[in-house]
């Protein structure tokens, strides 16, 4: 029976197997970019109430034209109560609308700092990054580095193993 176990393993069919590996390493810096996002708002007025009436030689407040560089601005009124002794209210708002810009004034921009921004009712800021010591390697061996830069930046390192056994 020994001599025949050697012979055995000759009758046997091989096990083949296909395997696949792969390692990829990378790196990923960024740095913001700074931006200015403005809205210019209108001048507004509303005026609503009961019992009240516009005083004689008067009127209610109204908006005045502006020009092609300044808002609207508020011709006041004058009012007086219209049944004098009874219930009343009065409710008034105004809202001074933004000056027209010149194009191109408003944002200063200088190594990815705003500097100062447009005098709008709505503004949004950011900053850009600063780069300063920002840097990355990734080496085929699969070591990835990566070192911190200033404000606004980022930096991702990453190694992906894969093995496949099929």
């Amino acid at each position: 029976m020994k001599r025949l176990i050697p012979f055995i393993f000759l009758l046997s069919s091989p096990v083949y197997a296909d395997l696949s590996h792969s390692i990829t390493t990378s790196t990923q810096l960024t740095v913001n970019g700074a931006y200015t996002d403005s809205s210019r708002i209108g001048s507004t007025y509303a005026v609503s109430g009961s019992n009240i009436k516009v005083a004689t030689d008067a009127h209610f407040g109204k908006l005045t034209a502006g020009t092609a560089t300044t808002a609207a601005t508020l011709d006041v009124g004058s009012y007086d109560q219209n049944v004098v002794g009874s219930a009343f209210s009065f409710s008034e708002t105004w809202t001074q609308g933004d000056a027209t810009a010149a194009i191109g004034a408003g944002v200063d921009v200088t190594s990815g700092v705003v500097a100062d921004m447009p005098a709008y009712g709505e503004v949004l800021t950011m900053s850009g990054g600063v780069a300063g010591n920002l840097a990355g390697t990734a080496l085929s061996s699969g070591i990835v580095t990566v070192v911190a830069g200033g404000a606004g930046t980022s930096a991702i390192g990453s190694v992906v193993t894969n093995l496949t056994i099929k």
